[in-house]
C-alpha cells in the first residue's frame, strides 16, 4: 500500500518527552603566556660543491642549424617533396565527385578517423616553414603590379614583381626598362624585344 502526500502527520508533541537541557558554555582556563622552548640547532649537511654542469652535447653531423633564407627554402622544398597530395574522399572512385581536397566529415568515414591505408588527411604537421612561408621559390616577396606607380614602395632585395595579365605590350615594356633600372627581379619578363 502505498502512502500518500495527504497522510495526516502528528505534529503535536509528546508528553512524555524531555525538556532539552540549554547549553552550558565550557570553562575554558586562560592559557598561560608561550615559554620560549629551548631549540637545539639543527645539525646542518656540508654543501656538497655545485657540480659542473655537463657540456653541451655537440649536434650530430646529421642535424643542421638552420639560419639563412636560403636553408629555410632547401628545408620547405624537402617538406613538399614528403607532403602528399591531398584529394577528396572517393574521388578516385566516383567521377561526379571533383579531386579537390574537402575535409571527411561521415560518421563511419575511415577517411576521417585515418585508418591505415586510406589517403592522409590535411594536419598542420604538413605546413612548411614560418621564414619562408609564401614566398616565390627564388626567395622574394612575389608582387603583383599593374602600372609604373606600383613600383615605387618597394624593395629590390626582398621583392620581386609579376606584371599583371591585362598590362598591353607597349606599356609592360615601359615598366620592365623602369624595373631594371631599379634593380627589380621580374618573374614573368616574357620573351618581348625591349628597346634601349
Amino acid at each position: 500500500m502505498s502512502q500518500d502526500n495527504n497522510d495526516t502527520v502528528n505534529i503535536e508533541p509528546e508528553v512524555n518527552a524531555k525538556p532539552k537541557a540549554a547549553a552550558k558554555p565550557k570553562a575554558t582556563k586562560p592559557k598561560a603566556a608561550a615559554k620560549p622552548k629551548a631549540t637545539k640547532p639543527k645539525a646542518t649537511k656540508p654543501k656538497a660543491a655545485a657540480k659542473p654542469k655537463a657540456a653541451a652535447k655537440p649536434k650530430a653531423a646529421t642535424e643542421k642549424t638552420i639560419k639563412s633564407k636560403s636553408d629555410y627554402l632547401s628545408l620547405r622544398s624537402q617538406i613538399n617533396k614528403k607532403r602528399p597530395t591531398f584529394r577528396a574522399q572517393e574521388s578516385w572512385r566516383f567521377k561526379r565527385i571533383d579531386s579537390r581536397w574537402r575535409k571527411p566529415k561521415g560518421f563511419d568515414s575511415f577517411m576521417r578517423i585515418q585508418k591505415k591505408s586510406w589517403p592522409a588527411i590535411v594536419k598542420i604537421g604538413y605546413r612548411g616553414p614560418k621564414a619562408v612561408r609564401g614566398l616565390h621559390p627564388s626567395g622574394y616577396n612575389d608582387i603583383l603590379i599593374h602600372n609604373i606607380d606600383g613600383l615605387k614602395n618597394l624593395d629590390p632585395s626582398n621583392d620581386a614583381i609579376r606584371l599583371s595579365a591585362k598590362i598591353g605590350k607597349r606599356y609592360r615594356l615601359l615598366i620592365i626598362n623602369e624595373a631594371d633600372k631599379l634593380g627589380f627581379k621580374i618573374l614573368n619578363k616574357g620573351n618581348l624585344h625591349r628597346s634601349k
